[in-house]
């Protein structure tokens, strides 16, 4: 028996729910909310709660050494342009601020999501959704194809929910103090019907998933650092314990008794004795042997440096394991600027890995937004196109230079070598092409001084100066 849209939603709800448990601790690792593991019974007891809020945090580090290289620039059709109607839808919506946080969030939770709609029936709006908030289910067997997709967020004392399927969009709402769900009524006008046909006839919410593999759901950047963070806290709590406790070297006596003082009566009658605090004769620094066979023993102060090998130990596996360059760890080296690109090559690739899984999902969101702006032919055309990326290697102005001017010494044409130029959007190419015309047309029409400036005037013969100086 085939679900209701009803019964679909409250399945897919509760599936959505399933999912925050994990989402929630990768968030909270990468907002450095870390557990302190890897401690003993006695350890724990010993520290309490004096650790709780202290954390190495290396897992903010690995995701933002990457998103600081992810930055899309722009949209290329099938046949080779720029999109410029997807660059302006992409820019009224705000996405090219709000990609940075999606991809981020990508990243630290394995996915989130983008939705194409109208919500006033004209213009065409795209927004960004974190995973807890939305959910795609793709047709069984077919990976790429989806079937399903539904928003939950809350308003005040109540939540609410849109399905979405090929066909049709379904709108509910119910009482957060365990109502069931209803039709919506919030936010529609009296003549609104809270369920409608689906005027794109897809789903209109794409997931944009981190790195996966064919059987098993989006990962965590951050999943394989968890561990490592985790043991790199427990020897930073350690550490700072046995520092506390054996910072300066410890002095003891030996073969001496305790120093005591008498215990008199209100006649003066000795009654007994107690010992004497020794907290005084520290901070007065005050030593007395009385006995032949006394003498001073010593204990070292702690050596934090086992400590703290061990903990560069970690973050070179953190490092090895991210593919990210030692130095975005604290690991300094003194490296020349043209070895930088050698260090970087592993992250650069990683990166560039990241852009066929992202920019496939961003294809896609583009195609429904010409979908929705009523345009089959530009939707199918971005479909077969790519997305343009900022080049993820980072180099001097002066290689950028040198690089450039190799290219177009290749014959290449000016646009393509100005697409290369770090920062440079697909407007700024499209103006400095007709500043580029305009040039071409000024030669060719005569106007040289609208180039150079008006022809200078010449200067006076010397006779001349001759006859004016006298």
């Amino acid at each position: 028996m085939a679900e209701t849209p009803l019964e679909m939603t409250i399945r897919l709800r509760r599936k959505l729910e399933s999912r925050k448990v994990r989402s929630r601790i990768w968030g909270e690792y990468y907002e450095g909310k870390h557990p302190l593991l890897f401690a003993t019974p006695e350890f724990r007891a010993q520290v309490g709660d004096l650790f709780d809020g202290f954390s190495d945090n290396w897992c903010r580090t690995i995701p933002t050494a990457m998103i600081e290289r992810m930055s899309p620039m722009g949209f290329r059709l099938e046949d080779g342009t720029l999109d410029k109607a997807a660059q302006r839808a992409w820019k009224s919506s705000e996405c090219d601020v709000e990609i940075g946080l999606t991809m981020l969030d990508s990243l630290v939770t394995g996915r989130c999501y983008a939705l194409v709609w109208k919500p006033d029936g004209i213009t065409t709006e795209i927004t960004f959704e974190p995973e807890g908030q939305a959910l795609v289910e793709y047709v069984p067997g077919r990976r790429r194809v989806r079937a399903a997709g539904i928003k939950v967020w809350r308003d005040g004392d109540r939540e609410l929910a849109t399905l979405f399927l090929p066909g049709m969009v379904y709108r509910w709402q119910r009482n957060l103090s365990g109502g069931e769900w209803a039709e919506r009524v919030i936010g529609l006008r009296p003549s609104e019907s809270a369920h409608f046909p689906n005027p794109l006839g897809v789903v209109p919410l794409v997931e944009i998933p981190n790195r996966t593999r064919l059987t098993t759901p989006p990962r965590s950047e951050i999943c394989d650092v968890i561990p490592l963070q985790n043991a790199i806290n427990s020897q930073w709590a350690k550490l700072f314990l046995a520092t506390d406790d054996r910072a300066l070297p410890t002095r003891a006596v030996l073969g001496m008794d305790r120093p005591v003082r008498e215990i008199t009566d209100d006649t003066g009658e000795v009654v007994g004795e107690e010992d004497l605090p020794i907290g005084r004769f520290r901070s007065d620094r005050l030593l007395w042997l009385e006995k032949d066979t006394a003498r001073i023993a010593e204990f070292s102060a702690v050596d934090p440096r086992p400590f703290l090998e061990v903990i560069r130990e970690l973050i070179d596996h953190i490092s090895a394991q991210t593919r990210t360059p030692p130095r975005y760890l604290g690991r300094l080296a003194n490296i020349a600027a043209d070895t930088l690109e050698v260090d970087d090559s592993s992250l650069v690739s990683k990166v560039r890995e990241r852009h066929k899984y992202v920019g496939s999902a961003l294809r896609e969101l583009m195609r429904l937004e010409a979908l929705a702006a009523g345009e089959p032919a530009r939707a199918e055309a971005l479909r077969l196109g790519d997305v343009v990326w900022r080049d993820p290697q980072f180099r001097s102005d002066a290689q950028y230079a040198d690089a450039l001017v190799k290219l177009k010494s290749l014959n290449l044409p000016d646009e393509a070598v100005w697409e290369r130029i770090p920062g440079v959007t697909p407007d700024e190419i499209e103006r400095w092409k007709s500043m580029r015309n305009d040039q071409a047309a000024a030669i060719v029409g005569g106007d040289l001084a609208s180039l150079y400036g008006p022809k200078p005037e010449p200067e006076p013969a010397p006779s001349q100066l001759e006859a004016e100086a006298g």
